[in-house]
């Protein structure tokens, strides 16, 4: 692969330099408004993968993870191209929602068109500047506002080549999930670039855990990728694959008592949350349909009838997915450790 010649924009990048630039989007009642991303390149030749946060515009963790990855003083090591966009979704940001302006899902309107919707427009511009021109994909979300994901990534399980790539990442769980149309992901694929897809705590929300997770798991699939060098101590932790999963919704609406929380083991008609009357003394208990591993939740005491409360991942092997959690849960306090408190810019 060619390392001399890459441009976004219309701006050339010369190889072994880090270029700021900024992508002009439609104006916003005639305000101006940018993508702003920065392109690390390699002396030596290398993939090009790109790394994208806020597709929805309340999803902060992804923000922060790769500002803390821009710190990495590794990435001064890197072969290939690496392309950094904090926002894609500025207009969501800036009010801090999940849709545009137009209440349309970006992550639902690529590859785009220039002659369609704002949303297409926006789609359009980042399909075609940045992810045409990448071999790889990694894009960051959290869950959606009151919910919180336990950290996953979510890929085809039946792709080799994402599957090892999930694998490396050493997110606590691998999720199966099927392509959607007008998604990212789904656009991407069907153009040749797999995007792996990182799931991880609640929309406008931090969650530090979720957040280091996913800066060492961007680290471990660069060198997965052969563009940073290999891990001196190969310490690699196994993470659970699952290729089914549910949400338990309410049955009735009331006040949410929850009995499990995210990382928990629960057993086929385990009770895992009380539902009980406002204003009486009626509850209701809601079971869990089948063996499994709670990887996403319900973050607001309130719920209506039909609202989504917890989401299982279906376990054949309750007893191997308990200690894996749990291996993980305790990693994440190591965790602080890997990135070196004394020093941001480190990385082991």
């Amino acid at each position: 692969m060619s390392n001399n010649t890459f441009q976004i924009n219309g701006i050339d990048i010369p190889a072994g330099r880090t270029t700021n630039l900024e992508i002009e989007l439609p104006k916003l009642y005639n305000l101006p408004a940018v993508i702003s991303v920065q392109v690390i390149r390699g002396k030596r030749a290398g993939p090009t993968v790109f790394v994208s946060a806020a597709i929805h515009g309340d999803e902060l963790n992804g923000i922060e993870i790769i500002r803390r990855l821009k710190q990495l003083s590794i990435l001064k090591k890197i072969k290939g191209t690496l392309i950094l966009v904090p926002v894609v979704n500025v207009y969501g940001l800036n009010t801090l929602t999940r849709y545009l302006p137009d209440r349309r899902d970006l992550n639902r309107s690529f590859p785009g068109s220039t002659k369609g919707s704002l949303a297409a427009r926006i789609a359009k511009i980042f399909f075609d500047e940045i992810t045409k021109k990448c071999n790889f994909g990694i894009d960051l979300h959290t869950g959606a506002i009151h919910r919180s994901n336990l950290p996953q990534i979510r890929t085809n399980i039946n792709n080799e080549q994402t599957l090892e790539l999930a694998k490396a990442f050493e997110a606590p769980v691998i999720l199966h999930s099927e392509l959607r149309d007008g998604s990212l992901r789904a656009e991407a694929q069907e153009y040749g670039v797999p995007i792996l897809l990182y799931e991880a705590g609640e929309a406008l929300r931090f969650d530090d855990t979720s957040i280091k997770i996913g800066v060492k798991g961007i680290i471990n699939v660069l060198q997965s990728l052969g563009m940073l060098p290999p891990r001196v101590k190969k310490r690699y932790r196994n993470p659970l694959i699952f290729k089914q999963s549910s949400w338990i919704r309410a049955t009735e609406g009331g006040m949410l008592r929850t009995v499990k929380g995210l990382g928990d083991s629960v057993k086929k008609d385990e009770i895992i949350a009380f539902i009980d009357e406002p204003l009486g003394e009626k509850s209701i208990e809601m079971r869990s349909l089948f063996d499994g591993i709670i990887i996403g939740k319900s973050q607001i005491p309130l719920v209506q009838e039909g609202d989504a409360v917890f989401h299982i991942a279906r376990s054949d092997n309750l007893e191997v997915a308990e200690e894996r959690i749990e291996y993980f849960q305790e990693d994440a306090i190591e965790r602080s450790d890997i990135f070196g408190l004394n020093d941001e810019h480190s990385i082991q």
